[in-house]
């Protein structure tokens, strides 16, 4: 009776949706919800990102959503706050908080507990709460059961759904809308509210599987094939400089055959916090069944190992060539043209090379000085050892014996390929492989997995 209750409303749309989480995920989707009709409160417990909502201050990886949120806001339909509120109609709940890698104090999932909480302490029967979340292969059932912990029954007054996120910020041609999701929902009417819900998103879009612990495994797999073939490519590029030929070329050729064969190009690791930490769910999951899933295990090694190696070829590099013993490491964000800084490369690389007492400095145009704390945390710092420059010009780059490229952000590549054509460092390392071999220029190109760039 509740959730057809709920149905009924959330298809006359008197009900309110409740986005817990405003970061890469949660504040796309609060502002698709919005501007599609439905009455959106976004929740986020950081009520200094609050009040820049309130005065229209969005990340930068969402200014291409500022017209829209600002009509969402003039429409009344997208409210930001700090905490939930009651009410007598339906809500739906959706959790998008971060789920950090545990760093031996807090688990992966303390965020989501919360927030579940925090949505459980002002909803009713004929509620529903969908997690979106990554999370820990159980996550989802341990949810339900903090449900029934208030007296509820799922699946028969109040309705539990798991739809892994699946986002990549600024790509232009999967975004929100066109992206099929996983769903799983504890029943038919639960199921119902989610593809009316998500019918704004994604043209309801859902491929529905039977368990919890078959979408957070599916979850968990995605990003574990990122893992498995990102490192697989950058083994073959410390492979290739062994050689000496380029990783770019073998890719390249390898990439004519049409079948049975994706590319993956080489890079410094992989940072942010899915692909780093998603598969460690899959291998928990393992040992907990007594199984040692190897292949993950030996990638997250290998993406361990590719900041080291780089730190060391550039030190090498330096002595050979006797170049002064500092480095500009560029490119502290985990990916390109994002501001986003947590489980960096570029962060790691820096850190390999202070160990070997090279005197380092970092660049990075989205490097923001007021969420410093924020970016020690993420990357397992206490306090930052190493300085940060205002700019790329003249005057500050002529005193780096190195410039370290980590990311190419999109912004940076004028000044990125004058600073080569004018040889104004000594030695270059591009980890992307991105700089195309200038023979006029003076400067020593290496790139990783490969002694020249074609």
């Amino acid at each position: 009776m509740y959730l057809q209750d709920s149905f009924d409303k959330v298809n006359s749309n008197h009900h309110i949706v409740e986005i817990y989480g405003l970061g890469y995920v949660g504040f796309p989707l609060a502002v698709r919800l919005a501007i599609s009709g439905h009455k959106v409160y976004g929740i986020d417990t950081d009520s200094k990102k609050i009040e820049n909502l309130k005065n229209n201050s969005l990340m930068t990886s969402h200014h291409e959503l500022e017209e829209s949120f600002s009509s969402s806001i003039k429409s009344g339909n997208f409210t930001p706050a700090t905490s939930p509120q009651k009410s007598d109609n339906p809500k739906i709940g959706i959790i998008c908080v971060p789920t950090p890698v545990p760093d031996g104090k807090n688990n992966s999932e303390t965020f989501v507990y919360s927030a579940v909480n925090n949505f459980l302490n002002t909803s009713k029967k004929g509620d529903v709460l969908i997690l979106e979340s990554s999370v820990r292969i159980g996550t989802t059932d341990e949810v339900i059961n903090l449900v029934k912990d208030r007296g509820y029954q799922v699946g028969v007054d109040f309705g539990v759904s798991f739809c892994p996120e699946r986002i990549d910020p600024l790509n232009q041609k999967w975004k929100l809308e066109n992206i099929p999701r996983v769903i799983y929902a504890s029943d038919d009417l639960t199921f119902d509210i989610s593809k009316k819900i998500y019918s704004a998103v994604n043209n309801s879009n859902l491929y529905r599987v039977s368990s919890p612990k078959v979408a957070e495994s599916v979850k968990s797999f995605e990003n574990t094939f990122r893992l498995v073939n990102i490192s697989l490519v950058n083994e073959l590029a410390v492979l290739c400089d062994k050689l000496g030929i380029s990783v770019n070329e073998v890719i390249k050729a390898a990439s004519t055959k049409p079948f049975g064969f994706m590319p993956f190009t080489s890079g410094a690791g992989v940072g942010g916090h899915c692909i780093p930490k998603d598969p460690t769910f899959l291998s928990d999951s393992a040992r907990q069944k007594g199984m040692n899933f190897s292949s993950i295990e030996n990638a997250l090694e290998i993406n361990t190992m590719i900041p080291q190696y780089v730190a060391d070829s550039i030190r090498s590099i330096i002595e050979k060539n006797s170049l002064k013993n500092s480095v500009l490491v560029c490119g502290l964000a985990y990916k390109p043209d994002i501001e986003d800084m947590r489980d960096s490369p570029g962060f790691k690389i820096s850190q390999n090379l202070l160990k070997q007492n090279i005197s380092t400095s970092a660049y990075d145009p989205y490097y923001d000085h007021n969420f410093e704390k924020k970016y020690l945390i993420e990357n397992n710092l206490e306090k930052l050892n190493f300085k940060i420059i205002p700019r790329l010009d003249e005057s500050l780059i002529k005193e780096f014996g190195c410039l370290c490229i980590v990311q190419h952000h999109t912004k940076l590549k004028n000044q990125l390929d004058d600073i080569y054509k004018k040889s104004l460092v000594p030695f270059i390392y591009d980890c992307q492989n991105r700089l195309s071999l200038n023979p006029k220029s003076k400067t020593i190109l290496i790139g990783l997995g490969s002694n020249h760039l074609d």
